[in-house]
């Protein structure tokens, strides 16, 4: 009986941080699909995948890949059909436009910035920068991510969400 309740805990924690993980699953490069290969290849030809990963989106299946063209951080969400959701390529902080640097410096003076990353979005042939993810440490020390317009518009705040559950913890 004892061993029963223990393999049925072990089962339930593994459904809890398959949870917790979002549902995705991690993907050997080999066993990505063609049509994902070769739509990340098409556009980013020198392609050096570092992860992948898929999960349920909807009714789509979509991969989620992290890799690096000419040393260039760089992500992809492709559905499995090979249509593209959106890609994000590493950038500069003194490249951000005025208003997306103003956004963040107001909100996290004096952060170390970590990592930049400007976000594309694509419908179809349409493509249009649709954010800026920003990952940065606090003057307090707490571990940021930050997405902003490209107008300046703060989109997410995982600092917002850390201090809501400060205030959570103390009642």
């Amino acid at each position: 009986m004892r061993q029963f309740v223990v393999a049925c805990g072990a089962g339930m924690m593994c459904l809890f941080f398959a949870a917790a993980a979002g549902g995705q699953d991690a993907v050997p490069v080999d066993k990505i699909p063609k049509e994902v290969m070769d739509s990340l290849l098409a556009r980013f030809p020198k392609a050096k995948i570092d992860k992948c990963t898929k999960a349920k989106e909807g009714d789509d299946i979509v991969y989620d890949i992290e890799f690096k063209e000419n040393g260039r951080k760089c992500e992809a969400d492709i559905k499995e059909n090979g249509d593209y959701i959106n890609f994000e390529k590493a950038i500069e902080a003194k490249d951000l436009p005025k208003a997306v640097l103003a956004a963040i410096e107001s909100r996290y003076p004096k952060a170390k910035w970590i990592d930049v990353m400007e976000e594309t979005e694509v419908k179809g042939k349409s493509e249009k920068i649709s954010a800026y993810e920003v990952t940065l440490v606090t003057a307090d020390n707490r571990d940021v991510e930050v997405r902003v317009s490209p107008d300046g518009k703060i989109l997410e705040d995982t600092g917002a969400k850390k201090k809501e559950e400060k205030k959570e913890q103390k009642k």
